[in-house]
């Protein structure tokens, strides 16, 4: 049986330079799940009730066959780990999974407005099911290799004269800081003259990192 799309993510976020590595890590990126063409929108009935749902979704601008042992970010890309025992979006079989924030159920409209996704825009997604805490909730699980390397935020800097001149909303400018400070760079680049851009929102956002803080030196519209 061919299984396809159930709805597609739309995101402030066009490409995959920028988006968080995993789910809730940037919590105040908004996005949308909008039921395919065809799909019946009270399949959404019912789903106001919960504040977090799973997303199953696939690595739809993945290019190339996934790879048995890949390089975690975790692990600074130096140390090849098991495909199973990482994250990573070079799978055998290219699905994500990934738990949101619940903002509004649109049942009428067929869409889900949340928050915290790691998806980029159009992504297609294959299923949706509530998140049940009693269930899906294991805090005392241990985490292998991410427990043993911890991981620090770089400090975002955006000068009062760069945030001035772009007018973003209030609620844009948190989501931004959101999104930097998980350092969106390659981990094997670390060049403090290099600047890099990032798309959100039709607006691009040109930066530069050196130590542990990171520089906002524009933000074209």
């Amino acid at each position: 049986m061919e299984i396809k799309p159930v709805a597609y993510f739309r995101s402030p976020l066009p490409e995959k330079f920028g988006t968080p590595r995993q789910a809730g890590l940037a919590p105040s990126v908004p996005g949308e799940v909008r039921l395919a063409e065809g799909m019946a929108p009270e399949v959404l009935d019912g789903l106001e009730g919960f504040d977090r749902i799973w997303l199953i979704w696939g690595f739809s601008l993945n290019k190339g066959e996934g790879s048995p042992k890949v390089r975690p970010p975790r692990l600074g890309g130096n140390r090849r780990v098991g495909v199973f025992a990482t994250r990573s979006p070079y799978r055998p079989n290219p699905l994500g999974l990934s738990t949101v924030k619940v903002v509004s159920v649109d049942v009428a409209k067929g869409i889900i407005h949340v928050l915290g996704a790691d998806l980029v825009d159009g992504t297609p997604i294959y299923d949706i099911k509530p998140y049940i805490p009693y269930a899906d909730s294991h805090p005392d699980a241990g985490a292998g290799f991410v427990d043993d390397n911890g991981w620090e935020p770089l400090e975002v800097v955006i000068p009062d004269s760069v945030s001035r001149d772009a007018k973003l909303k209030e609620e844009d400018i948190t989501a931004l800081r959101e999104l930097l400070s998980l350092d969106p760079r390659p981990q094997y680049q670390d060049d403090p003259s290099r600047e890099y851009g990032l798309s959100y929102k039709k607006i691009n956002v040109r930066f530069r990192v050196e130590g542990r803080t990171l520089t906002v030196t524009s933000i074209d519209r």
